[in-house]
């Protein structure tokens, strides 16, 4: 048993004897499927705090022989499976999260050599009497093992993709990094499985995409691996039942995530709630929010006008396919609205191809990153629309709401001032807006102002009234 080569189980016995835990075991069952076969390489790509780490955690104490865990699986749902016994604790792994290699910007220069210096530290007390350290290094090393002892490794690698997010100018040492994992996976018989987590997809450069042989599952195609990244709304329910948490708030304030056909909620907001009872922010994403703010600043093609309409529920029609798959190579509102799909500010809906503000606690965000100079009265539009909705809603039991319309700049389109109501007039809809001074909230907006009343009734059907008043509202 070593560090980084047949590891114990402590990480993911912190995990599965925490006051929460929600069983992801049946991920297991997935990748054993694929042990030793030509899809043996995968690659998960998920934001932060959605469960990568727990889940590599878990797939090396089932797998490492360093380790007997049975007592950690027993009772949950793999226990079950016809092959769980077949490989548990069968296996030599090697396991790596990459970020422990990189924890200063001097690192980016020697990080290469370190990790090769760990591993095979581990592999001499081990396998020493089967290799000899030459020129090609731990590859090198894990072949001559191999060759002598006819068995291979499983490799967890956690935070593959962390020198992209730490050297985003370096290219040099991005693709220094890459040619190291072709070397160390591509054609390498040694490798019984590979298993790579991520916030970014796996980035190519030209000949360098040979490390193509890793199937992705991301936040745009996330397979058959979705539900057990995250929470599904049947284990959020069950979580608010347990904690006596209001379902439908927890909803508002998380829900969102489209993945593939599944809503998946961000495991670490959701056990906060349930540990503190707040409904707020627990946002821990890959960015702060002043990060997120450079990004949108850029405003590629109108890529505020995109941000300022998901604020008010909207969604973006995108193109994610040109996306490079790095943290710099920029061209297009898309590549920026991808990159925030994968770092977990947007959702995408693979069906439509748009993307949205997924939740509440992603909203304030985005809210956060766009107060200040350069955003005109977008915020202001955002709030007064969100205090419309919140005044109709108090007066309102069937719950219809205002809705207010800024046209972007530079658009020959009029704004509107929108009222609805159930079962009265839409001319009282009209002198609604005009009595509580509706027009306030767009003082700032000069041209063309349309006051819309819309009535429905439950016999009559709908009713609707359009005014319109030039250069502003008068009271």
């Amino acid at each position: 048993m070593g560090l980084y080569v047949n590891p114990d189980n402590t990480a993911f016995e912190m995990s599965r004897f925490s006051n929460i835990y929600v069983d992801k075991s049946m991920l297991i069952s997935k990748i054993n499927s694929l042990y030793r076969t030509e899809k043996r390489y995968i690659c998960v790509s998920r934001p932060r705090r959605f469960g990568k780490s727990m889940a590599a955690n878990m797939l090396s104490a089932y797998y490492s022989c360093g380790c007997d865990s049975e007592v950690l699986f027993s009772g949950l749902k793999i226990e079950k499976d016809r092959f769980y016994k077949k490989h548990l604790n069968q296996h030599r792994v090697i396991r790596l999260d990459i970020q422990q290699f990189l924890f200063q910007k001097s690192h980016l220069d020697i990080f290469l050599d370190k990790i090769q210096e760990a591993v095979i530290k581990d592999l001499k007390a081990e396998y020493g009497d089967y290799f000899e350290v030459d020129q090609y290094g731990l590859p090198g090393a894990l072949k001559q093992i191999y060759g002598n002892t006819g068995k291979g490794f499983i490799f967890i690698i956690d935070e593959w993709d962390c020198v992209f997010r730490f050297a985003k100018e370096r290219q040099e040492v991005q693709k220094e990094y890459l040619d190291f994992l072709r070397g160390l996976f591509k054609g390498a018989e040694y490798v019984e499985l590979a298993y790579m987590t991520g916030i970014l997809p796996i980035k190519k450069y030209g000949e360098h995409s040979a490390i193509n042989i890793f199937r992705e599952f991301s936040m745009l195609k996330p397979g058959p691996l979705a539900e057990y990244f995250g929470f599904t709304e049947t284990e959020v329910k069950n979580l608010c039942e347990q904690y006596e948490i209001d379902y439908m708030q927890t909803q508002k304030w998380y829900d969102g995530y489209l993945v593939g056909d599944r809503h998946i909620y961000n495991p670490h907001a959701v056990t906060e709630l349930m540990d503190n009872g707040d409904f707020q922010s627990y946002w821990t994403g890959t960015e702060t929010y002043e990060a997120l703010k450079i990004y949108i600043d850029q405003n590629f093609d109108g890529l505020k006008e995109a941000v300022i309409q998901m604020l008010g529920n909207g969604r973006c029609r995108i193109n994610t396919r040109k996306f490079q798959n790095d943290m710099t190579t920029f061209s297009s509102k898309d590549d920026i609205l991808t990159l925030l799909i994968h770092l977990g500010y947007l959702t995408f809906d693979e069906e439509t191809q748009e993307t949205l503000i997924p939740n509440q606690e992603i909203a304030q965000e985005f809210l956060n990153a766009i107060e200040g100079p350069g955003w005109g009265g977008g915020v202001q539009a955002v709030e007064h629309s969100s205090q419309l909705l919140q005044y109709t809603w108090d007066i309102s039991e069937k719950g219809f709401a205002d809705v207010v319309y800024l046209p972007r700049q530079n658009v020959n389109r009029p704004a509107l001032l929108t009222e609805l109501k159930w079962n009265q007039s839409a001319g009282g809809a009209i002198a609604q807006i005009k009595e509580r001074r509706y027009g306030e909230w767009v003082s700032e907006y000069t041209g063309e102002i349309l006051l819309v009343g819309i009535n429905y009734d439950e016999k009559k059907g709908h009713e609707c009234v359009i005014e319109s008043i030039q250069e502003g509202v008068d009271g």
